[in-house]
């Protein structure tokens, strides 16, 4: 099998995904989903110039200085009034500066007596915030392309949107193979494990914005790996596990039995090997991943994230960081090594550690892990304090 560099398989695959179409959700919804449209504001926020603490609007000119009180305004009900020479209103954080005042004596510098108050100087726009302070009308707030989080979610409502265009999620089935895989709480049997795979790249695929579509694990028969494929509903088919070429690695003939066409038939990584990609002859797409956990996560994370991306019109490309290394570390051989490791943050440096053993099969590594720390194929021996380039794993 041809093996491709890493950036070169994403490449590949990359170019067989289109962005798929958008559609209308409540903004309460849109967690997690890409935008497809543009959000601009349609008034500036805030509409009106407003207090930035409790206190009394005055006209900066007339402190210091003792000011009759004329009204008040509150948060939702402002002064509707002109404000003129030597008054002052009682006014609340939040509520609109009543017309002809320009500043705020917060309460705790002011002294009441009766209908009158002591003012101390202060200048114009003490502690009032301006009108557009935080956008303007027609600005632009919120591009497409971009991920709903709550703080974009947020500034979307304070431009008075309800709803908003993103792209439609991606329905992604996931197929695990081998007869040695159950899920729980299914006993296994004494040559079985069970299935920790599947239930990850499941919670992997919703965090990344698709739409995940689980299936039982399938036999290590060519027709049900067939059927299994045939069945499956989804924009993509990601298969675990049967991706090599043993004699029990069915899935690459069974794709090629539903008119599999190879885009990338190995990948020049570790762990990951024998992951592969191609175009099913109905047009959906086919990921093939390994069996091995750790193998199957780090191409996730390679590859299945940015595939999800793309079908949502987001950035594609893995984003990685710069970090020191904690400890000597060998030559790497032939192909590039994503190793599973932890970063420490420490007096404005990233330092991260790889862990020594880095077996394909070791889930708990992966748990323990928040990063994974590129060696490119054929790198020498690399001595502590060598900076290197590190994708950071989301964690909670």
């Amino acid at each position: 099998m041809k093996l491709l560099a890493v950036d070169d398989a994403r490449a590949r695959m990359l170019a067989e995904i289109a962005a798929l179409p958008a559609e209308t959700v409540p903004l309460a919804q849109s967690i997690g989903r890409v935008l497809a449209e543009d959000v601009a504001a349609v008034r500036d926020q805030p509409p009106f110039a407003a207090s930035a603490m409790d206190g009394w609007a005055v006209r900066g000119a007339d402190t210091p200085g003792v000011l009759r009180i004329v009204g008040e305004s509150a948060a939702g009900h402002g002064y509707e009034g002109q404000v003129g020479p030597g008054e002052a209103v009682r006014i609340f954080t939040g509520a609109a500066l009543p017309e002809g005042c320009d500043a705020i004596v917060i309460q705790e510098d002011a002294e009441r007596d009766g209908d009158q108050v002591r003012a101390p100087q202060v200048d114009a726009l003490h502690h009032v915030r301006p009108a557009g302070g935080d956008f303007r009308a027609g600005e632009m707030l919120l591009v497409r392309s971009q991920r709903i989080d709550p703080w974009r979610l947020s500034l979307a409502a304070s431009a008075g949107r309800a709803k908003v265009s993103v792209s439609r999620k991606p329905r992604v089935a996931l197929i695990s193979t081998g007869e040695e895989i159950v899920e729980a709480p299914t006993t296994p049997g004494r040559f079985q494990i069970y299935d920790s795979g599947v239930p990850a790249l499941a919670a992997m695929v919703e965090s990344w914005g698709g739409a995940a579509v689980r299936t039982r694990p399938v036999r290590d028969t060519l027709e049900a790996v067939i059927e299994a494929l045939r069945s499956a509903d989804g924009d993509l088919v990601v298969t675990v596990g049967g991706a090599s070429v043993g004699d029990h690695d069915l899935v690459r003939a069974a794709g090629q039995a539903l008119g599999l066409e190879l885009k990338v038939e190995s990948v020049s990584v570790r762990p990951g090997k024998p992951t592969f990609f191609g175009v099913l002859g109905d047009g959906r797409r086919m990921l093939g991943l390994p069996g091995n956990p750790a193998s199957a996560f780090v191409c996730a994370e390679m590859f299945l994230r940015p595939i999800l991306a793309a079908y949502q019109g987001a950035p594609s490309e893995p984003v990685t960081i710069t970090a020191r290394l904690a400890r000597d570390l060998p030559a790497n051989g032939p192909r590039e090594h994503w190793m599973r490791a932890k970063l420490s943050h420490a007096e404005g440096s990233v330092t991260v550690t790889p862990y020594r053993d880095q077996d394909s099969s070791l889930v708990s590594v992966f748990a323990a892990s928040d990063a994974l720390m590129r060696r490119l194929a054929g790198a020498p021996a690399a001595p502590a304090g060598t900076v290197v380039e590190v994708l950071p794993l989301s964690r909670a």
